[in-house]
Protein backbone atom coordinates (compact mmCIF):
# COMPACT_ATOMS: atom_id res chain seq x y z
CA UNK A 1 0.00 0.00 0.00
CA UNK A 2 1.35 3.05 -1.15
CA UNK A 3 2.89 5.47 1.85
CA UNK A 4 0.44 8.51 1.41
CA UNK A 5 -2.45 6.29 1.12
CA UNK A 6 -1.77 4.81 4.22
CA UNK A 7 -0.73 8.27 6.08
CA UNK A 8 -4.20 8.93 4.58
CA UNK A 9 -6.31 5.67 5.98
CA UNK A 10 -4.74 6.16 9.35
CA UNK A 11 -5.43 10.13 9.39
CA UNK A 12 -8.99 9.15 8.95
CA UNK A 13 -9.76 6.41 11.63
CA UNK A 14 -8.00 8.94 14.11
CA UNK A 15 -10.74 11.32 13.24
CA UNK A 16 -13.23 8.51 13.57
CA UNK A 17 -11.97 7.52 16.59
CA UNK A 18 -11.79 11.25 18.13
CA UNK A 19 -15.13 11.59 16.58
CA UNK A 20 -16.12 8.63 18.54
CA UNK A 21 -14.67 9.64 22.08
CA UNK A 22 -16.07 12.99 21.35
CA UNK A 23 -19.41 11.75 21.00
CA UNK A 24 -19.16 9.37 23.98
CA UNK A 25 -18.48 12.17 26.20
CA UNK A 26 -20.73 14.30 24.69
CA UNK A 27 -23.85 11.99 25.18
CA UNK A 28 -22.39 11.19 28.68
CA UNK A 29 -22.08 14.92 29.69
CA UNK A 30 -26.01 15.07 28.32
CA UNK A 31 -27.12 11.95 30.18
CA UNK A 32 -24.90 13.06 33.80
CA UNK A 33 -26.93 16.95 33.23
CA UNK A 34 -30.50 14.67 32.43
CA UNK A 35 -29.69 12.82 35.79
CA UNK A 36 -28.80 15.96 37.82
CA UNK A 37 -31.67 17.70 36.35
CA UNK A 38 -33.92 14.74 37.32
CA UNK A 39 -32.44 14.89 41.05
CA UNK A 40 -32.79 18.29 41.32
CA UNK A 41 -36.62 18.64 40.44
CA UNK A 42 -36.94 15.85 42.53
CA UNK A 43 -35.08 17.28 45.06
CA UNK A 44 -37.24 20.49 44.74
CA UNK A 45 -40.68 18.79 44.76
CA UNK A 46 -39.60 17.01 47.53
CA UNK A 47 -38.65 20.04 49.49
CA UNK A 48 -41.97 21.79 48.23
CA UNK A 49 -44.19 19.13 49.60
CA UNK A 50 -42.46 18.78 52.70
CA UNK A 51 -43.48 22.88 52.97
CA UNK A 52 -46.97 22.71 52.00
CA UNK A 53 -47.06 19.56 54.36
CA UNK A 54 -45.43 22.07 57.01
CA UNK A 55 -47.69 24.43 56.30
CA UNK A 56 -50.68 22.15 56.65
CA UNK A 57 -50.17 21.24 60.16
CA UNK A 58 -49.42 24.66 61.37
CA UNK A 59 -52.29 25.80 60.14
CA UNK A 60 -54.51 23.08 61.88
CA UNK A 61 -52.12 23.69 65.09
CA UNK A 62 -53.37 27.23 64.49
CA UNK A 63 -57.09 26.11 63.62
CA UNK A 64 -56.91 24.42 67.05
CA UNK A 65 -55.28 27.16 69.00
CA UNK A 66 -58.06 29.21 67.84
CA UNK A 67 -61.05 27.39 69.25
CA UNK A 68 -59.12 26.68 72.48
CA UNK A 69 -58.79 30.23 72.96
CA UNK A 70 -61.80 30.59 71.99
CA UNK A 71 -63.12 28.28 73.78
CA UNK A 72 -62.04 29.28 76.74
CA UNK A 73 -62.97 32.92 76.55
CA UNK A 74 -66.69 31.62 75.92
CA UNK A 75 -66.16 30.03 78.95
CA UNK A 76 -65.38 32.92 80.69
CA UNK A 77 -67.75 35.48 78.87
CA UNK A 78 -70.79 32.29 79.88
CA UNK A 79 -69.67 32.62 83.46
CA UNK A 80 -69.12 36.17 83.98
CA UNK A 81 -71.76 38.13 81.54
CA UNK A 82 -74.15 35.70 79.88
CA UNK A 83 -74.95 33.69 83.16
CA UNK A 84 -74.55 36.90 84.91
CA UNK A 85 -77.19 38.56 82.85
CA UNK A 86 -79.67 35.24 82.95
CA UNK A 87 -79.12 35.25 86.58
CA UNK A 88 -80.21 38.86 87.03
CA UNK A 89 -83.27 37.90 85.19
CA UNK A 90 -84.61 34.88 87.20
CA UNK A 91 -84.22 37.03 89.68
CA UNK A 92 -86.22 39.67 88.75
CA UNK A 93 -88.63 37.28 87.63
CA UNK A 94 -88.70 35.59 90.88
CA UNK A 95 -89.20 38.81 92.84
CA UNK A 96 -92.47 39.85 90.93
CA UNK A 97 -95.40 40.78 92.22
CA UNK A 98 -98.10 40.88 90.85
CA UNK A 99 -100.62 43.28 92.96
CA UNK A 100 -97.73 46.52 92.15
CA UNK A 101 -98.07 46.59 88.48
CA UNK A 102 -95.88 49.51 87.60
CA UNK A 103 -93.20 47.63 89.25
CA UNK A 104 -94.34 44.50 87.38
CA UNK A 105 -94.27 45.99 84.23
CA UNK A 106 -90.48 47.76 85.20
CA UNK A 107 -89.12 43.81 86.09
CA UNK A 108 -90.71 42.27 83.57
CA UNK A 109 -89.03 45.01 81.19
CA UNK A 110 -85.89 44.41 82.39
CA UNK A 111 -85.84 41.02 82.44
CA UNK A 112 -87.06 41.35 78.88
CA UNK A 113 -83.70 43.01 78.23
CA UNK A 114 -81.53 41.07 80.02
CA UNK A 115 -82.67 37.97 78.25
CA UNK A 116 -82.31 39.81 74.80
CA UNK A 117 -78.68 40.82 75.89
CA UNK A 118 -77.56 37.32 76.68
CA UNK A 119 -79.15 36.25 73.08
CA UNK A 120 -77.28 38.59 71.57
CA UNK A 121 -73.90 37.70 73.44
CA UNK A 122 -74.58 33.65 72.52
CA UNK A 123 -74.99 34.54 68.87
CA UNK A 124 -71.58 36.58 69.35
CA UNK A 125 -69.82 33.70 70.73
CA UNK A 126 -71.35 31.30 67.98
CA UNK A 127 -69.61 32.66 65.42
CA UNK A 128 -66.54 32.77 67.26
CA UNK A 129 -66.88 28.46 67.46
CA UNK A 130 -65.80 27.93 64.08
CA UNK A 131 -62.74 29.32 62.11
CA UNK A 132 -64.64 29.01 59.28
CA UNK A 133 -66.20 31.99 60.27
CA UNK A 134 -63.09 34.06 59.94
CA UNK A 135 -62.78 33.54 56.69
CA UNK A 136 -66.39 34.48 55.84
CA UNK A 137 -66.75 37.48 58.07
CA UNK A 138 -63.24 39.01 57.50
CA UNK A 139 -59.86 39.46 59.33
CA UNK A 140 -61.28 42.60 60.43
CA UNK A 141 -64.71 41.88 61.65
CA UNK A 142 -62.98 39.09 63.58
CA UNK A 143 -60.57 40.78 65.21
CA UNK A 144 -63.67 43.21 66.19
CA UNK A 145 -65.46 40.57 67.68
CA UNK A 146 -61.96 39.93 69.70
CA UNK A 147 -61.91 43.35 70.92
CA UNK A 148 -65.87 43.21 72.15
CA UNK A 149 -64.76 40.04 74.30
CA UNK A 150 -61.98 41.81 75.57
CA UNK A 151 -64.11 45.06 76.57
CA UNK A 152 -66.40 42.57 78.59
CA UNK A 153 -63.62 41.78 80.56
CA UNK A 154 -63.01 45.79 81.58
CA UNK A 155 -60.84 46.42 79.02
CA UNK A 156 -61.15 49.72 77.12
CA UNK A 157 -60.14 48.82 73.11
CA UNK A 158 -60.32 50.62 70.24
CA UNK A 159 -59.89 49.44 66.42
CA UNK A 160 -58.42 51.53 63.89
CA UNK A 161 -59.16 51.45 60.47
CA UNK A 162 -57.67 53.30 57.32
CA UNK A 163 -57.66 52.07 53.51
CA UNK A 164 -59.94 49.65 51.42
CA UNK A 165 -60.77 46.09 53.07
CA UNK A 166 -58.61 43.62 51.10
CA UNK A 167 -59.44 40.15 51.16
CA UNK A 168 -56.81 38.17 51.33
CA UNK A 169 -56.02 34.08 50.91
CA UNK A 170 -58.09 32.09 54.01
CA UNK A 171 -55.13 30.56 55.36
CA UNK A 172 -53.19 34.04 55.57
CA UNK A 173 -56.34 35.70 57.38
CA UNK A 174 -56.59 32.68 59.68
CA UNK A 175 -53.00 32.54 61.07
CA UNK A 176 -53.00 36.60 61.16
CA UNK A 177 -56.08 36.32 63.23
CA UNK A 178 -54.03 33.66 65.28
CA UNK A 179 -51.08 36.05 66.02
CA UNK A 180 -53.48 39.23 67.24
CA UNK A 181 -55.70 36.50 69.31
CA UNK A 182 -51.49 35.13 70.73
CA UNK A 183 -50.84 39.09 71.64
CA UNK A 184 -54.06 39.94 72.98
CA UNK A 185 -53.56 36.60 75.44
CA UNK A 186 -50.56 38.10 75.92
CA UNK A 187 -51.75 41.45 77.34
CA UNK A 188 -53.87 39.61 79.92
CA UNK A 189 -51.38 37.63 81.09
CA UNK A 190 -48.06 40.15 81.30
CA UNK A 191 -48.63 43.52 80.42
CA UNK A 192 -51.13 44.41 83.37
CA UNK A 193 -53.01 47.18 80.56
CA UNK A 194 -56.08 48.98 80.80
CA UNK A 195 -56.46 49.83 77.34
CA UNK A 196 -55.50 47.88 73.86
CA UNK A 197 -55.48 49.76 70.42
CA UNK A 198 -55.37 47.15 67.39
CA UNK A 199 -54.85 49.28 64.01
CA UNK A 200 -55.08 47.69 60.56
CA UNK A 201 -53.95 50.18 57.11
CA UNK A 202 -54.32 48.26 54.44
CA UNK A 203 -52.76 50.16 51.32
CA UNK A 204 -52.35 48.68 47.46
CA UNK A 205 -49.38 46.98 48.05
CA UNK A 206 -49.90 44.93 51.80
CA UNK A 207 -51.10 45.52 55.20
CA UNK A 208 -49.78 47.04 58.62
CA UNK A 209 -51.05 45.63 61.82
CA UNK A 210 -50.59 46.66 65.18
CA UNK A 211 -51.49 45.52 68.52
CA UNK A 212 -50.55 48.49 71.20
CA UNK A 213 -51.08 48.40 75.03
CA UNK A 214 -50.97 50.72 77.71
CA UNK A 215 -49.03 47.99 79.98
CA UNK A 216 -46.21 47.38 82.31
CA UNK A 217 -44.16 47.35 78.96
CA UNK A 218 -40.74 44.88 79.04
CA UNK A 219 -37.05 45.25 79.39
CA UNK A 220 -35.00 44.07 76.00
CA UNK A 221 -33.98 40.53 77.39
CA UNK A 222 -37.77 39.54 78.08
CA UNK A 223 -37.97 40.27 74.27
CA UNK A 224 -35.06 37.93 72.50
CA UNK A 225 -36.54 35.28 70.60
CA UNK A 226 -33.56 33.08 70.66
CA UNK A 227 -33.92 32.70 74.58
CA UNK A 228 -35.72 29.13 75.39
CA UNK A 229 -38.25 31.04 78.12
CA UNK A 230 -41.98 30.53 77.36
CA UNK A 231 -42.15 34.38 76.29
CA UNK A 232 -39.65 34.07 73.64
CA UNK A 233 -41.02 30.82 72.15
CA UNK A 234 -44.09 32.46 71.69
CA UNK A 235 -42.61 35.67 70.20
CA UNK A 236 -40.52 33.23 68.14
CA UNK A 237 -43.72 31.35 67.15
CA UNK A 238 -45.77 34.34 65.82
CA UNK A 239 -42.45 35.47 63.93
CA UNK A 240 -42.24 32.30 62.20
CA UNK A 241 -46.21 32.04 61.63
CA UNK A 242 -45.78 35.77 59.88
CA UNK A 243 -42.85 34.28 58.24
CA UNK A 244 -45.03 31.64 57.05
CA UNK A 245 -47.35 33.79 54.71
CA UNK A 246 -44.67 36.13 53.78
CA UNK A 247 -45.11 38.47 56.96
CA UNK A 248 -43.08 39.94 58.96
CA UNK A 249 -43.47 40.35 62.87
CA UNK A 250 -41.63 42.63 65.45
CA UNK A 251 -42.26 43.64 69.05
CA UNK A 252 -41.62 47.18 70.42
CA UNK A 253 -41.62 47.32 74.32
CA UNK A 254 -40.04 50.04 76.64
CA UNK A 255 -40.91 49.36 80.75
CA UNK A 256 -43.28 51.45 82.06
CA UNK A 257 -44.87 52.60 77.88
CA UNK A 258 -46.40 49.63 76.92
CA UNK A 259 -45.70 47.17 73.57
CA UNK A 260 -46.85 47.67 70.47
CA UNK A 261 -46.25 44.14 67.84
CA UNK A 262 -46.09 44.88 64.30
CA UNK A 263 -47.01 42.94 61.15
CA UNK A 264 -46.60 43.56 58.21
CA UNK A 265 -48.17 41.49 55.29
CA UNK A 266 -47.14 41.68 51.36
CA UNK A 267 -50.21 41.31 49.00
CA UNK A 268 -50.15 39.08 46.30
CA UNK A 269 -49.46 40.27 42.98
CA UNK A 270 -51.06 38.51 40.11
Amino acid sequence: MPPDYREIQEGITGYVISGAVIFLLLATLFISFLVLAWQRRKKLQLEKDQMKMHFDQELLRTQLEIQEQTLKTISEEIHDNIGQALSLAKLKLNTLKYDQPDLLVEKINDSRELVSKAIRDLRDLSRSLNTDSIASMGLVRAIELELELFRKSGFQTTLYMEGEIRKMEPQQELILFRIVQESLNNIIKHAEAKTIRVTALYTEDELDLQVEDDGKGAEPAQLDMEGNSYKSLGLRNMSNRAGMIGGTFSINSVPGNGTIIKLNIPFNKN
